[in-house]
């Protein structure tokens, strides 16, 4: 059996690396939100209706090692009465490919408004949380969370 080692030419070399570099110039960029998007979703939820601060306890890492699993704790102060209670939590991430990240309903038989959660941060960015109570009022707070190696590709 005659087994013959093929070298590819230098003008074979040359043609993939082209293709290489084209498809690469055409295959789509990836997109991430930026703050414009975050605001727009909250508006598409809530309108023109502004948030105060407080109330919300956002616990998330200042810096994450590895963007592919960062931590996020959420506590909102309510008394979880029928007559004042979290009725929604809104997570927001003003880096990532899509700007919502996670949203929780509760009801007064929760008890608490408490959640958490793991996501992926492509790159550093702000954090933003919204919480919805009862009587239409909104809270909001954020955090930065410092990415140094990207989740989502990054």
């Amino acid at each position: 059996m005659n087994l013959m080692k093929v070298e590819p030419s230098r003008r074979d070399a040359l043609a993939f690396a082209g293709l290489a570099g084209l498809a690469a110039l055409l295959a789509p960029r990836m997109a991430f939100a930026d703050v414009a998007a975050v605001d727009a979703e909250i508006k598409k939820l809530y309108g023109d209706k502004k948030p105060e601060s407080g109330k919300i306890k956002l616990d998330v890492p200042e810096i994450a090692e590895n963007g592919l699993v960062v931590p996020v704790n959420v506590e909102v102060e309510s008394p979880m009465t029928e007559a004042d209670y979290v009725k929604a939590v809104h997570v927001f991430a003003d880096g990532n490919p899509l700007p919502g990240i996670v949203s929780y309903k509760f009801t007064p038989a929760c008890g608490k408004a408490a959640a958490s959660t793991r996501m992926r941060l492509a790159q550093t960015q702000n954090i933003i949380c919204i919480a919805e109570m009862s009587d239409g009022k909104l809270y909001s707070t954020k955090a930065s969370v410092k990415v140094t190696i990207g989740g989502c590709g990054g």
